[in-house]
């Protein structure tokens, strides 16, 4: 589980790099053989901290392979984990002569019982439930055994989809009730079902009258047959995705719990993997600019990007199927039934060309179309800000949602020019301090981070660098222009990382901002390189794309000596938020590279504050009497232990019993969402250009503004910018403002 979710979460320092270990040759025949030589001998030689491949590292594999391929243990027997078992400690041997026999034996054994679970959930989901029947579940999976038997794991697929079911059937039966209230509310003074007055005098009786043909709620039996047949078309739905993947999307797992043994943020890239993760450090590429999902075979529109080609074009709408797609001069291909992933791939192209696409309508028509293909830039993916109205002083937010870089071209939309520009339109607004958020920001690009750092401080280190056996590396910022003087507060949470925190922590080290947030950062202080396979294979024509691999080949410390491995940055002043008690950190995954410090390098202080200390006690102060602050602190602390909690009944009375206590819980934490400053948010001029053609970003912004003005965060760091006071006899000494 905890594997799943640093996947998502996990911060990517990516600095170019190429490797040439050698000039060993690969000429396995057999490409995951090869792939298997391949990625072993670049980690060995490549990798920040290798490990040793010995049994111990063998038997580690083994046992997150067998959790990545059925972590709910609902398609393996324990006979098979006996068979199984037997090259717990082999993998290692069988890696080092390029062995795949391991994963052979469980692909095969795993495609066998997941035809068997397609058909078992339907024979399970053909008997009703029986709600009043004493029963729990334990989805403490991690130390469930396997079943044994075929029946035994029949009940367990009983159990597991009859959890799934009876939320849909708590849920059903209390809009029922609520429509019966509704109807005897309507009907206790009238007759007939015509609604009277007291005096007995029908009431509009040409509206009240009971429609003969208005459907009459479901009874029990209904429900529970309605809602277990939303269950099976939701497990038909997984088994359709699960059947589109192929041989190879199993063996990038098994790759991928090799590899991930070496630390958690080692990675390997099938092909596809490593465009989508271009795309989320570019936040562009090349297409029509339309998200796709395929539901039933059918692929439909579901999302079009706003600003996009087929935002431009305007001749498509979310609910629209793709049936074929065509390239110029070429015979349209039919995509129904195609595996989503393929799809994609015929739609999308150079920027220039055009695509064909057959179009079945929402109201059932089918016409031709063309679009030109264009770069789409994710507009999420990409520094936004606002001003904000204090009282009668004026300020600025600029949200950063990651540290994003185009590796084809720096030149090219990036972080650090984009705060850049981002600082001069709120300069031009005049604002007084400004806030950088970086909540939820899990990180990217190392040179964006050096940049950046560059827009608040004259010219001095930003981060140490340090490779396996090579002397340290100090990365420095050194134009002795800044960008932005004035007030600066930086917003963190247990979700920033690796870039992030570099940034957080050397405005702290120089005292240029104050940190506002969680206990720590997410502390991972880790660099990344992402290493192109295919130049292992000169001239290779035989095999295709073999990918790219992910590779811890650095770590960074502060400019003070310490390291960000595991502890994070801790903030100036510490605010509780959703994730306080979570499990969330770098400290929380497998096999994270251990915490150490270095020397420290020179570097002064910025003198631009005449109250920093000062500052930072008068917020610790507010913080500890702020109440919303409290509530937040103490549903972190009841989301925690729920957390915990891993027997649920299955019994509609103490289930609904258990919903009602938790319902009465969550009242109180409601008035979370209830909180409402007093601040005002303004998107700059720029972008009210922009929402003049387009709505979308307009409805975008108007809900961060209003999130924003809901957001204690916010609202403490607007008051921290207001205490903090620039010493301008030693700022004008210390920097140059760009004009």
């Amino acid at each position: 589980m905890k594997r799943n979710f640093v996947y998502l979460l996990a911060a990517l320092l990516i600095s170019a790099a190429s490797c040439s270990f050698t000039n060993k040759t690969f000429d396995n025949p057999d490409k995951d053989k090869l792939l298997l030589d391949l990625i072993s001998y670049v980690l060995e030689n490549g990798h920040f901290n290798p490990k040793d491949i010995d049994d111990d590292f063998s038997e580690h594999v083994y046992d997150n392979y067998i959790e990545a391929l059925d972590p709910l243990k609902r398609y393996f027997l324990q006979s098979d984990i006996d068979e199984f078992s037997k090259y717990r400690s082999a993998i290692d041997d069988q890696i080092k002569t390029s062995d795949i026999t391991f994963f052979n034996l469980t692909y095969d054994r795993l495609m066998q019982r997941m035809d068997e679970a397609s058909v078992m959930y339907k024979d399970v989901l053909e008997t009703p439930y029986d709600y009043n029947e004493d029963e729990v579940i334990d989805v403490d999976y991690e130390n469930l055994s396997y079943a044994k038997t075929k029946d035994e794991l029949w009940q367990r697929w009983r159990t597991q989809l009859k959890f799934s079911t009876i939320e849909r059937y708590v849920s059903a039966t209390e809009v029922v009730e609520n429509e019966e209230d509704v109807k005897n509310e309507m009907t206790q003074h009238g007759v007939n079902g015509v609604v009277v007055d007291e005096k007995g005098t029908p009431v509009n009786p040409e509206s009240s009258s009971a429609d003969e043909d208005e459907e009459l709620p479901k009874d029990p039996i209904a429900l529970e047959k309605e809602t277990r047949e939303a269950t099976q078309k939701t497990l038909t739905e997984y088994f359709e995705f699960m059947g589109d993947l192929q041989r190879k999307d199993w063996f990038v797992v098994y790759i991928n719990s090799i590899v991930e043994e070496f630390d958690p943020h080692t990675f390997y890239f099938a092909p596809d993997d490593k465009e989508r993760f271009d795309v989320s450090m570019s936040g562009k590429f090349e297409g029509i600019g339309a998200r796709l999902q395929k539901k039933n075979d059918h692929i439909k529109i579901v999302e079009i990007i706003s600003g996009g080609p087929a935002w431009r074009a305007n001749n498509m709408e979310v609910g629209d199927e793709i049936m074929k797609v065509g390239q110029e001069g070429e015979t349209p291909v039919s995509v129904v039934g195609m595996r989503l992933e393929d799809a994609v791939k015929l739609i999308k192209g150079p920027k220039g060309s055009k695509v064909l696409l057959t179009m079945k309508r929402l109201d059932g028509t089918v016409d031709e179309i063309a679009i030109e293909r264009d770069i789409v830039e994710l507009e999420e993916s990409y520094a936004k800000s606002s001003t904000v109205k204090k009282g009668e002083r004026t300020f600025g937010i600029i949200n950063l949602p990651k540290f994003y870089i185009d590796f084809e071209d720096y030149k090219n939309r990036n972080a650090a020019s984009d705060v850049a520009k981002e600082i001069e339109e709120l300069k031009t607004a005049g604002v007084e301090g400004i806030v950088l958020d970086l909540r939820d920001n899990g990180g990217g690009s190392l040179k964006t981070v050096v940049d950046m750092a560059g827009l608040f401080i004259k010219e001095g280190p930003i981060v140490q660098v340090k490779s396996t056996g090579q002397k340290k590396e100090v990365l420095s910022d050194t134009d002795d222009s800044v960008q932005w003087d004035g007030p600066l507060v930086i917003l963190v949470n247990e979700l920033s990382a690796s870039a992030s925190e570099i940034l957080a922590a050397a405005m702290q080290d120089y005292k240029r901002a104050i940190i506002l947030g969680s206990k720590q950062t997410y502390g991972k202080g880790t660099v990344q390189n992402v290493i192109d396979l295919n130049q292992f294979l000169r001239g290779n024509t035989e095999y295709g794309d073999v990918g790219a691999l992910k590779m811890t080949t650095q770590k960074f410390y502060r400019i003070n000596g310490g390291s960000t491995q595991l502890e994070g940055v801790k903030s100036d002043v510490v605010v509780p938020d959703r994730y306080s008690y979570s499990n969330i950190g770098e400290k929380d995954q497998e096999n994270p590279l251990p915490w150490d410090k270095i020397e420290a390098v020179s570097y002064k202080d910025w003198a631009g504050y005449i109250d920093y200390e000062e500052t930072i006690e008068k917020s610790k102060a507010r913080m500890a009497n702020n109440s919303q602050l409290k509530l937040i602190d103490e549903n972190a602390q009841w989301v925690k232990a729920q957390q915990e909690e891993k027997v649920y009944p299955l019994n509609i009375d103490e289930y609904k019993a258990e919903i009602e206590k938790d319902e009465e819980v969550l009242k109180r934490f409601r008035k979370i969402t209830d909180y409402q400053t007093d601040l005002s948010f303004k998107s700059l001029p720029y972008e009210d250009e922009l929402m003049v053609k387009d709505s979308i970003l307009k409805e975008k912004r108007e809900r961060w503004h209003k999130n924003l003005s809901k957001d204690v965060y916010i609202e403490e760091a607007l008051n921290v910018l207001e205490d903090l006071k620039i010493n301008n006899i030693k700022k004008n000494k210390v920097v140059q403002v760009k004009g």
